[in-house]
């Protein structure tokens, strides 16, 4: 890259990810009161699309004015079902029954983003996915929980597809990177466009 990317969140996926594809970047995860500014969209009526979008605008912007001469990208996800916008479960109990709401059912995950560029926002991407979840039973619910409850307690929705949560579906509609929170191949576009990384 000709400039290093300074990433607004504290996913080791999303960081993951951008290393993977050969971008130089540093995660810096943006403090911001994610509940209270999504409480107030959702009173306001607010899409799920556009929860997404500014919570990432948010982060984006908050880390560009500590850094403003940086390359910031803020990211954000969320999980709709029907008109029920789920949060990351804080315990193993909301987690089970998060999943048991979803079985059977088919959700979306919402993944957005927004870069800034020296303090002002120059781009920014929403991207859809669709799950179905099989009817799991309550017993591997359980164990699945009591096997993976350490690593999927920072996912919305109680699940990972790159572990073992991919065997809680039937099927899948979308990018893998929207799943994974970081619809990869429009950043790339969008970098590449703008020469911040070779072609």
């Amino acid at each position: 890259m000709s400039r290093p990317l300074l990433l607004a969140s504290a996913s080791s996926i999303r960081l993951q990810l951008l290393h993977q594809a050969g971008l130089e970047a540093t995660a810096q995860p943006a403090r911001i009161d994610e509940a209270t500014i999504r409480d107030a969209l959702l009173a306001e009526h607010a899409k799920p699309r556009d929860i997404a979008d500014a919570l990432a605008e948010m982060k984006a912007r908050k880390l560009a004015e500590k850094n403003p001469t940086a390359l910031v990208l803020g990211c954000d996800q969320v999980l709709a079902l029907k008109d029920q916008l789920f949060s990351k479960p804080e315990s193993i109990e909301e987690a089970r029954q998060q999943l048991v709401l979803l079985r059977g059912q088919t959700h979306q995950l919402i993944s957005a983003l927004v870069l800034y560029d020296q303090g002002k926002p120059i781009w920014r991407h929403v991207a859809t996915a669709s799950l179905t979840m099989r009817e799991v039973s309550d017993s591997y619910l359980d164990a699945y929980l009591a096997r993976n409850w350490h690593s999927i307690q920072h996912s919305v929705g109680g699940y990972k597809l790159e572990e073992e949560g991919i065997r809680l579906f039937t099927a899948l509609v979308g990018d893998y990177f929207t799943i994974l929170g970081l619809p990869l191949l429009p950043l790339l576009g969008f970098l590449a466009t703008r020469d911040f990384i070779d072609t």
